[in-house]
């Protein structure tokens, strides 16, 4: 008890001497920043790591937005396509049919298109492909390759799934029309096709010459402008984008093989167990 009492005679002589206004506000201060430090390296790593957890969750979770939303497709469903004007190639009648639904702006459809290996690897090491060394086969080149042989039909819709394709879709439609629609749409899905849609042209009329411009070699430039120039498919994009959703195909890309949905950038390796 006396050791109590001596201790507090002592602290009491130590306050006397002390402002206890400037202790106290000195307190406050540094409780204050410690906070706020702490506050900020939370709010820093929780934003990170949500960061990182969507970008890991975003292909799993549109394809699964979209195959809860699908409706069940027939086969005679997917041949009424080839009845339609939409772009496409063989026939009804072929004994594989095969369906892309695509945007030219989306990340993922340049994935599943296979001719932007530089995307394909910053996406995800699931999407290198096996030229270069990983296991994602590319599934619309492998469509051509069947069509090209006479083994398969394939239809090509628009819909909007990163924003930015309108004017490469119209110049695909475009291209269409001069037999040209593979060249055009090969240069558009490279690493620098998707950089002009997205950095430069989006959905900008105005940019129908650097578009073209871009485009040569793969198509007649100046039909190709006069063509985007026109308005010929501005309505096509709604027509496409409608057709799209009929087929309960809500994001990009969407493929059916056959009667077979596969909502998002699936490898070849696992759809061709749809092929007939």
């Amino acid at each position: 008890m006396k050791r109590h009492l001596t201790l507090s005679v002592g602290w009491a002589r130590i306050l006397r001497h002390m402002d206890l206004n400037k202790v106290w506000k000195k307190l406050l201060g540094g409780a204050l920043v410690v906070a706020v430090v702490f506050g900020a390296l939370g709010f820093v790593v929780g934003a990170m790591w949500s960061k990182l957890k969507t970008l890991g969750q975003a292909p799993q979770l549109q394809a699964q937005q979209q195959q809860a939303a699908a409706p069940k497709i027939d086969i005679k469903t997917i041949k009424g396509l080839w009845g339609k004007n939409i772009i496409k190639f063989g026939d009804a009648g072929e004994k594989n049919l095969l369906v892309e639904v695509a945007d030219p702006s989306c990340p993922y459809c340049h994935v599943a298109a296979g001719l932007n290996p530089e995307l394909s690897s910053q996406i995800g090491p699931q999407f290198k492909l096996v030229t270069d060394g990983g296991t994602y086969v590319a599934p619309v080149l492998e469509m051509k390759k069947l069509v090209d042989s006479g083994k398969a039909a394939f239809v090509w819709i628009y819909t909007s799934g990163h924003g930015n394709g309108e004017m490469g879709t119209k110049a695909m439609y475009c291209a269409y029309d001069q037999g040209k629609f593979w060249e055009v749409h090969d240069k558009l899905m490279t690493n620098k096709g998707y950089a002009l849609l997205n950095d430069t042209v989006k959905n900008d009329k105005s940019k129908s010459q650097e578009l073209a411009e871009f485009l040569k070699g793969a198509a007649d430039t100046g039909k190709l402008k006069e063509c985007l120039d026109s308005g010929k498919y501005n309505t096509r994009i709604a027509e496409d984008s409608k057709l799209a959703s009929s087929l309960g195909v809500s994001g990009t890309p969407g493929f059916f093989v056959n009667d077979t949905n596969f909502a998002g950038a699936y490898s070849w390796t696992d759809m061709k167990s749809a092929l007939k």
